[in-house]
């Protein structure tokens, strides 16, 4: 069986537009010593971000290398406070739902990692990472012998067809729209509003399915990022058969090594092995364990100390987005038994106040904010430097063109807040101005958070009306347009390592709708102008663009207060194998995972 470093060995470098430079990738992760050293941890993180390799054949074929010391069944308890947000794959751009995504669904391609953090695009129902032609306009990609549903159909062409035009759809609101807009524009529902649902469907020069194997995509220009957009779980594939449109969320049909068994929202979501998943055709995943429970409405603070304890089924259990509980971290660190259970790293986010520019209008009330907020605070309620570092811009350290010294706020001298600076910009503005209605999550983590802002906002000034919004559709209701808040916190992370996949989804106008990542409703001419700019030059020359755009929209619109660049600590059962951190997931790899007896 090939090696997991010889396929890197083996995969295919190509060139990149765009500013696509590198995946972020971190060291063999064994519980090291992240979160003591800042520096260290943001060095590590812009050091290791390698170039991207796309993988061939080779490199694509199944079976996964196996784990050291892995051995069949048993189930894993898995732990989660808020329900999962979307199981739906259309709808998935969270790390909740994404994770449990890489259990459950395949898509065309698929990132494959190593414990050196080498991370390649391979194929994953497709044969390889995918042919461009006519420089990069045309991508061809040929499926899989032996892929079948959990229903044990065979997946063919048609149903990656289906996939596609599906999210055309205008129940499909809240997952990436990459593909969508880069083969239709920027209104692309118009273009197919019925979703391929009416028998309508893209014309061929678009799309193409030639034969059950074959699948086209022709472009109006390069798109070299292709491999890397189809990894996102929201592109996994959605078979006709079985695809029941709004009701799908509730029973999707797998096609990963796992099913659903069970699903009772906001209780637990129990998983079991899909007997039709043929690990021959899967270079990723595993299927060790017979199943997961997840099991929802279970605090990060009880996590933690459940598995601290690690007794009865404690020792079978993995948290899954949240981590350590910051009152907790040091009864974790100063155990070496309970230490060596953890998984740590540095995330891909930028957490920022953001701002709702159809609400807050005045560019100074967002000035003032943008200079009251406490980093310092806020980032010791996410556990100090095992949670997070503070953030002077909304690039992180693990993206290409990361600027450590660019501080518009003077953030790195004053983490605290700027009291006095907020204080002086607000002092003429009327009262009506200074009122802000602010949304936060209902978990402990959206609690201590809200309690961090309110009192910064406040010392500054600030009239701050706190709501209470349902963690689980946290995201969901501030993607609204019309939705009533001021500021809510947000968190942002690259989808593929490039300064493009941060503005455009974030700040670009056309991105302002019902469901967009466009959390501020930034429509401003000269952003926009950057980013089509930066996304037809090359490499070298579009960092300068994403930069020039990254400092207007700091300095011109405020759209975001940065606040910290986020890091992941999370504790594991003592019977649980194959544990390290993922660079792909920025979470434990949920790819690997067994139980040691």
């Amino acid at each position: 069986m090939m090696s997991q470093r010889a396929r890197a060995a083996r995969a295919v470098v190509i060139a990149l537009a765009a500013g696509s430079l590198a995946l972020t990738a971190c060291s063999k992760n064994e519980g090291g010593k992240a979160g003591k050293d800042t520096k260290e941890d943001q060095k590590e993180a812009a050091v290791q971000s390698k170039a991207v390799a796309y993988a061939d054949a080779a490199g694509s074929t199944g079976p996964a290398e196996d784990v050291p010391g892995a051995r069949p069944g048993g189930t894993i308890t898995v732990y989660q406070e808020a329900g999962l947000s979307h199981l739906d794959p259309g709808q998935i751009y969270v790390a909740d739902s994404g994770q449990v995504a890489n259990l459950l669904f395949r898509r065309l391609t698929q990132f494959q990692e190593d414990d050196q953090g080498n991370v390649t695009v391979a194929g994953d129902l497709a044969t390889d990472s995918g042919k461009p032609s006519e420089g990069g306009r045309t991508w061809t990609f040929t499926l899989k012998e032996g892929v079948k549903d959990e229903n044990g159909n065979p997946l063919t062409s048609a149903d990656i067809r289906h996939t596609v035009e599906r999210q055309y759809a205008k129940f499909i609101f809240d997952g990436p729209t990459y593909l969508q807009t880069w083969l239709s524009g920027t209104d692309y529902r118009k273009a197919l509003p019925g979703g391929g649902y009416d028998g309508k469907h893209l014309p061929a020069s678009v799309l193409d399915t030639p034969d059950d194997k074959t699948v086209v995509f022709h472009f109006d220009q390069p798109r070299p990022d292709l491999p890397q957009t189809l990894a996102l779980p929201g592109y996994a594939v959605v078979p006709a058969k079985g695809d029941t449109k709004e009701r799908y969320e509730k029973k999707p049909v797998a096609t990963g090594p796992y099913k659903i068994a069970e699903n009772k929202a906001g209780k637990n979501l129990k998983l079991v092995r899909n007997t039709h998943w043929d690990p021959k055709t899967d270079s990723v995943r595993h299927q060790y364990v017979d199943g997961f429970d997840i099991r929802f409405g279970v605090t990060e603070s009880t996590q933690t100390k459940r598995l601290i304890a690690d007794e009865g089924d404690n020792k079978n259990a993995i948290q899954l987005t949240r981590g350590v509980d910051a009152t907790q971290i040091q009864d974790v660190i100063k155990n070496p038994d309970v230490n060596k259970r953890t998984v740590r790293g540095y995330q891909p986010y930028v957490m920022s106040l953001t701002f709702n520019l159809d609400r807050v209008k005045d560019k100074k009330v967002r000035e003032a904010a943008a200079y009251a907020v406490n980093s310092k605070s806020l980032i010791a309620g996410e556990g100090g430097a095992y949670g997070g570092d503070v953030a002077p811009n909304l690039f992180a350290p693990t993206l290409p063109g990361y600027e450590p010294a660019y501080d518009p706020y003077g953030r790195l001298k004053t983490p605290q807040g700027n009291l006095a600076k907020a204080k002086e910009i607000l002092k003429d503005l009327p009262a009506a101005a200074k009122r802000l209605v602010f949304a936060y999550a209902n978990s402990e983590i959206g609690q201590r958070r809200k309690v961090a802002v309110e009192d910064a906002l406040s010392k500054a000034g600030f009239d701050v009306i706190a709501k209470e919004v349902d963690a689980a559709s946290y995201y969901e209701q501030i993607g609204k347009l019309d939705n009533p808040y001021d500021i809510y916190i947000t968190g942002w992370g690259q989808d593929w390592p490039s300064p493009g996949t941060v503005v455009t989804p974030i700040y670009d106008g056309s991105q302002v709708f019902d469901g967009s990542s466009n959390y501020a409703h930034v429509k401003d001419p000269k952003v926009d102008a950057l980013i089509k700019k930066a996304l037809t030059q090359e490499p070298a020359e579009a960092a300068k663009t994403w930069k020039e755009a990254h400092h207007y929209l700091l300095e011109n619109i405020i759209p975001a207060a940065p606040l910290w660049y986020a890091k992941k600590f999370q504790l594991s059962g003592s019977n649980v194998g194959g544990g390290r951190y993922s660079t792909v997931s920025s979470l434990i790899d949920i790819n690997r995972l067994y139980l040691k007896s």
